[in-house]
């Protein structure tokens, strides 16, 4: 029974037996029950004022606090004049200012995480509770390659991503470092926060590509730069006492042949080694592109007509199907061709005989794809591509594929080397 039907019920039975006790006591006396009857007309009139001053201000706050349950903070009350309603009614009217100034203030701060967090150059990932993609922000969307709609309510355990594979082994706090792509490298790092009382984990992805990169160059630069003034002055005196001597006739006689072609093979030797040091101290002074419109059908043709013997010699078919309108893009054609002969030269290798290489371009993606059927990258060796002075060549120099990452890398394209399925191992040129 709610308090104003009790107020009521006890007002109107209180006065219904003083009537009647009134009627009881002064039957005989008619001007006595007259006096008595207008004494509870007047305790009547002033229950009923009493009601209204008490039950009505609890009305009007009950509104209030239906109005708080819908989460409507603007609702507020003007003073009544009565000092015990007013205290309440003050007391309500700063809870409402505080939960509204809350509110907003809490607004706020939603407003600017979801736009840090929108615009934040790390890639985040935040699930809900039982670990399901609930947000992903467009960096982490552009590093996996996928959509939101790929990913959100899905586990990432069950996206078929190799850095998700990695994501999934970490516990909460945990950091790791891995490569991604071939060429790019990233942090990932899983941590939570308590939301209602509940943990939730995220998972922030950051590129460390530009930063490794940067310290590598530093690094085999400067030693390279060692290694090529150390050999240089080194091999040019050398060099010049061996053709001194080669060349002053009257130092040999017939039997001293085998002596002059043992002085030949060293001074060819040093020509050699003076080659390979410039093939290094080349990785170092590449120069910033000198960038020119390039259209990119006769570019591949090109390409595939320098590499035709090298190809017919491991028995490996070139095949190139262009789109049917030309394709351009803004590029260094001289160092986009020292890139592409590698990428075409690596290929040709990695296939033992009678394969083939094709070259696809998918305009809308904006990609140039070079595809091998060879023996493919294992995850060894997929983990140390683009890695300076690494080759699994029994001769390499290491030099190739940092070389194509180093002209890739200054004219800003985005690329890719992995094996996608048996026998099919892609190199992907992204520009943008």
């Amino acid at each position: 029974m709610k308090l104003r039907t009790k107020y009521i019920l006890f007002v109107f039975i209180l006065h219904l037996v003083t009537l009647v006790l009134t009627y009881f006591i002064f039957e005989a006396n008619k001007v006595m029950f007259l006096v008595a009857e207008v004494f509870i007309i007047i305790s009547i009139v002033i229950s009923w004022n009493l009601y209204r001053q008490l039950i009505q201000p609890m009305k009007a706050l009950m509104v209030g606090l239906d109005a708080i349950k819908d989460r409507d903070f603007n609702i507020k009350f003007s003073p009544t004049g009565k000092h015990e309603v007013d205290q309440l009614i003050g007391v309500y009217n700063q809870m409402i200012d505080q939960l509204r100034t809350e509110r907003t203030l809490q607004e706020q701060q939603h407003f600017f995480l979801e736009k840090l967090i929108y615009t934040s150059p790390t890639g985040i990932v935040i699930l809900d509770y039982d670990d399901h993609i609930q947000q992903i922000n467009p960096k982490a969307l552009q590093i996996l390659g996928a959509s939101d709609k790929e990913l959100l309510n899905e586990t990432i355990g069950s996206v078929p991503n190799e850095l998700f594979t990695q994501i999934s082994g970490l516990k909460s706090g945990e950091t790791k470092v891995v490569k991604y792509g071939g060429a790019s490298t990233y942090k990932i790092q899983k941590s939570h926060f308590v939301d209602r009382g509940f943990p939730r984990h995220f998972i922030m992805i950051e590129e460390l590509t530009a930063e490794i990169l940067a310290a590598e160059k530093n690094v085999y630069g400067k030693v390279i730069r060692m290694m090529a003034h150390e050999v240089n002055n080194t091999i040019g005196p050398v060099n010049s006492i061996i053709q001194s001597t080669l060349t002053t006739t009257g130092l040999w006689r017939s039997q001293d042949d085998l002596l002059r072609e043992a002085l030949q093979v060293a001074l060819d030797r040093n020509h050699n080694l003076n080659l390979f040091m410039r093939n290094f101290a080349d990785l170092v002074k590449l120069p910033s592109p000198n960038k020119k419109e390039l259209e990119l059908q006769s570019f591949i043709r090109s390409i595939i007509k320098l590499m035709e013997i090298k190809a017919r010699e491991n028995n490996v078919e070139l095949i190139f199907e262009p789109p049917g309108v030309s394709i351009y893009i803004l590029a260094d054609e001289q160092q986009m061709e020292q890139a592409l002969i590698n990428v075409v030269k690596n290929a040709i290798e990695a296939i033992d005989e009678n394969g083939i290489v094709t070259f696809s371009i998918d305009a809308d993606a904006k990609q140039l794809i070079v595809a091998d059927n060879g023996t493919g990258i294992s995850t060894v060796q997929s983990e140390q591509l683009f890695t300076p002075f690494y080759s699994t060549k029994k001769d390499g120099q290491g030099i190739g594929l940092t070389l194509v990452r180093e002209i890739l890398i200054n004219h800003g394209f985005e690329f890719s080397l992995k094996t996608v399925a048996t026998g099919q191992t892609e190199f992907r040129i992204i520009w943008r």
